[in-house]
């Protein structure tokens, strides 16, 4: 990710006070305590009638919209809820924070807050009705009520100005992969407005049957009540004659809740509907086109309310005193472990263009999730798959393997369907969006999850100060990563802080059978995480050589478990699990869930699977940590669980 070092921050405040001329003036807002409303729903793209969605029926969100500003690039930092609310509420990147993982929890340091308690020693009464999801406890100054009876009706003052926020689950994942799922309240008002699946307009990554038709009608179902849900709050705010005086966010938390859409770095999974309302400020019915990101959200309504904006904030506000929006030129993304699977990918988008890479490209698309995998819906796209009814866009999703990078026009091809990274004429975009992507970056996804507590910000980094060795090029290599050198990325390596060497490694990974020689040498650097990535590179380097194979094996003996877990799976990958499987059973009884879950990643390549692998993974069915039960049970074909 960008601009994730401190003085980075404090760039981004400095441009944003300077273009912030044109905004809204912050005083007026000041002095009129502005109060600040959040309608949030989740899993859901842009299935509005104002978003042009010809199933939608969405009447009180269209409205919203005629007397707003319609966003049509808003964009979520992840494609997973947990790891995207974390970016909402402390206004910074969750592979900064370390809050990158799906239902991790690593508390941010202490310096930085859930923004809403900036707003509380601003006089803001600030509630949350009701889901938190922060990937981390929540702390006592965020809020001043969080729960299912929050609501600015209960501050302790008429005049007291408020920030509530009001999240809708209606159109969650498990909603929409439960025909049957709507309450009968919400089913009762919309009884005579349900979507006929024979009638609805299926996007193209989808095969074509009943099943997916139901599911799809049903999405558009759940949209509907949820607008419901909305125009109730819109209702109250009337009532209580503050519509006029108050600022209000319409938006989702990530795109659809459905295969190939949740958890992906594509817009259907990251680009959201968001709607803003200020009455007497922003233009009624307009369409604003430029970039927003998740992280801006917080910086913004710091802006338009007074409060202080500390200097860790990533984002930029888009509206008020210190607005710096107009000069985002990119938003990124990115997707680590989701739920019981590691899976690093990174992404950078510009107005048109999306470039995406795979970190772990031998990991496929559709790796086995037991969540997603327990809904029928995706029961069905497997079922379709196995029969070969999938046209050539519909089985990209299903194909062993990653491309390294990805590159798509998202003008010509807003499904994201023809990937244009070999395409020449696309050569100067691609240049540009890599470059944007290997900005200044701190990036803790690079770190091992069983490494990463160390690397906490605000945490006691290793403070050991290790001889690093100096690694070398090949005397004669082609070799290009990433439109880079081998011995660019070398010299990165050998220049780097720690968790910049990370990253590099992880780089020369994909190098191909030119890097073999310095994934080789890496494995026993003496930082566990570039050891790490060492390994995982080393089946990217084509067929095993007798060095190869003995370098790994060799690896198993090292003193980090974590590097003798990487090496493990590496060993799995080109055919020789029979010695990676002690390592893997040591690592079961390990009390740190991540170190366990990676050993049962590894038992699960294990093959043939000997009995004391098969005693071991029944024995973690009843692990404590749910996501380690996941593996285990897929591992003996055992169905999905939820």
């Amino acid at each position: 990710m960008p601009g994730l070092t401190r003085r980075g921050f404090l760039k981004q405040a400095a441009a944003g006070a300077v273009l912030g001329a044109a905004a809204p003036v912050l005083a007026q807002a000041a002095v009129q305590r502005l109060n600040v409303l959040w309608i949030t729903c989740e899993d859901l793209s842009p299935h509005l009638g104002c978003y042009g969605d010809p199933d939608a029926d969405t009447p009180n969100l269209d409205r919203l919209a005629s007397e707003g500003v319609r966003f049509t690039r808003a964009f979520s930092v992840a494609g997973v809820c947990a790891p995207s609310r974390s970016c909402l509420i402390t206004g910074m990147y969750p592979t900064t924070l370390g809050t990158c993982h799906m239902r991790c929890k690593n508390p941010p340091p202490e310096e930085v807050r859930c923004f809403p308690a900036y707003l509380r020693r601003a006089g803001y009464y600030c509630t949350n009705n009701v889901k938190t999801d922060y990937n981390f406890d929540v702390p006592a100054d965020a809020w001043d009520d969080s729960s299912n009876k929050a609501h600015w009706r209960n501050r302790p003052s008429k005049d007291a100005p408020f920030f509530s926020v009001f999240n809708f689950t209606t159109t969650h994942e498990s909603q929409m992969g439960n025909l049957d799922s709507l309450p009968e309240e919400l089913a009762a008002r919309i009884a005579e407005r349900r979507h006929d699946p024979a009638k609805v307009t299926l996007p193209p990554f989808y095969p074509d049957t009943e099943l997916i038709r139901k599911h799809w009608a049903h999405l558009h179902d759940l949209a509907t009540a949820m607008d419901l849900q909305a125009g109730d709050i819109l209702r109250q705010l009337a009532e209580d004659g503050l519509a006029e005086n108050t600022l209000v966010f319409f938006f989702s938390d990530h795109g659809d809740g459905l295969p190939e859409c949740k958890r992906w770095m594509y817009d259907r999974g990251l680009r959201v509907p968001f709607i803003v309302r200020w009455p007497g400020r922003l233009d009624a019915g307009k369409i604003e086109e430029r970039l927003v990101s998740f992280v801006d959200f917080a910086p913004t309504v710091l802006s338009v309310t007074g409060a202080p904006t500390p200097g860790h904030l990533q984002g930029r506000a888009f509206l008020g005193d210190t607005a710096g929006w107009s000069s985002r030129q990119q938003i990124f993304a990115a997707r680590d472990r989701m739920d019981e699977r590691y899976d690093l990918i990174r992404a950078v988008r510009n107005e048109r263009y999306k470039y995406i890479r795979n970190y772990e490209p031998r990991r496929p698309y559709a790796q086995y999730l037991s969540y997603p995998e327990s809904f029928p819906v995706m029961q069905e796209l497997r079922r379709v798959e196995r029969e070969g009814m999938l046209n050539e866009a519909q089985r990209k999703f299903f194909a062993k393997t990653k491309p390294i990078e990805e590159l798509y026009d998202t003008e010509t091809d807003p499904h994201e369907l023809r990937n244009l990274i070999q395409d020449d004429k696309h050569a100067p975009v691609l240049e540009e969006l890599r470059k944007a992507l290997d900005g200044e970056s701190r990036d803790l996804g690079f770190v091992p999850e069983t490494e990463l507590p160390r690397w906490l910000p605000g945490r006691q980094a290793p403070n050991e100060a290790p001889v690093l060795p100096e690694y070398r090029a090949p005397d004669q290599s082609d070799a290009r990563v990433f439109g880079r050198s081998l011995r660019e990325w070398l010299d990165e390596l050998n220049e780097s802080e720690p968790l910049g060497r990370m990253r590099a490694m992880a780089a020369i990974g994909l190098g191909g059978p030119e890097a073999t020689g310095v994934l080789i040498a890496g494995l026993t650097d003496p930082y566990p995480g570039v050891a790490y990535w060492a390994a995982l590179g080393l089946p990217n380097c084509g067929e095993a050589s007798p060095e190869m194979v003995q370098a790994l094996t060799a690896a198993l003996a090292l003193p980090s478990l974590t590097v003798r877990l990487a090496a493990a799976r590496a060993l799995c990958e080109i055919g020789h699990s029979e010695a990676a499987t002690p390592v893997a059973l040591e690592g079961m009884a390990h009390e740190d869930f991540a170190v366990r879950l990676l050993a049962v990643d590894v038992l699960e390549r294990v093959a043939p699977r000997p009995e004391a692998v098969t005693v071991v993974l029944n024995a973690a069915l009843e692990d404590q940590n749910d996501y380690v039960q996941r593996i285990a049970r897929r591992a003996l074909g055992l169905p999905p669980k939820r």
